[in-house]
């Protein structure tokens, strides 16, 4: 392949990514730089928010047929409160939102103080939730994790997902 023809091919695949809109997360500040994470390279930024609460999400790709029909999706949101008594309501306010799901079922595993693992039911398919929560310079922060209980990914994959979440939770902490 000559140089024009490298050029060209790189300036369409550029050219697709920008109409497409996909955005590669790495490093991100919420809460006017109160809140900072990085996500892998891989992991799309699908879904933005601003104002209270501030919202972010990403998409964690599985190239499985199961990423076909299954989102797995990490979300991070930032509310305001006014202090801890506050912050224990918006977490149980989340957990009510969450047993409200439907075929809700605690996780067998005693989470963390401050979080809820459990497992739910989207489109007829079985999800795992992981949520954390911290308070943060007058902030309540919440970390979801969403995949797929089963994905034809593997593993691995259920793996990386993990340790993406985990890296983020330690960064929040």
């Amino acid at each position: 392949m000559n140089f024009l023809q490298r050029s060209v091919a790189a300036l369409a695949i550029i050219f697709s990514v920008l109409i497409t809109g996909i955005a590669y997360a790495t490093d991100v500040s919420m809460a006017d730089g109160g809140v900072t994470f990085s996500t892998p390279d891989d992991w799309l930024a699908i879904m933005q928010t601003q104002g209270d609460p501030e919202v972010r999400v990403f998409q964690v790709p599985d190239t499985s047929p199961t990423g076909k029909t299954s989102l797995a999706r990490v979300t991070v949101t930032v509310k305001q409160v006014a202090d801890t008594n506050a912050f224990q309501q918006y977490i149980g306010d989340a957990t009510a939102q969450a047993m409200a799901l439907p075929g809700y079922r605690i996780a067998p595993l005693q989470p963390e103080p401050n979080s809820n693992l459990y497992s739910a039911q989207e489109n007829g398919v079985e999800f795992t939730y992981v949520e954390r929560y911290w308070m943060k310079n007058g902030h309540a922060v919440q970390l979801r994790c969403v995949r797929p209980t089963q994905s034809l990914a593997g593993a691995a994959w259920r793996s990386n997902f993990d340790k993406g979440c985990a890296a983020i939770a330690a960064r929040l902490k």
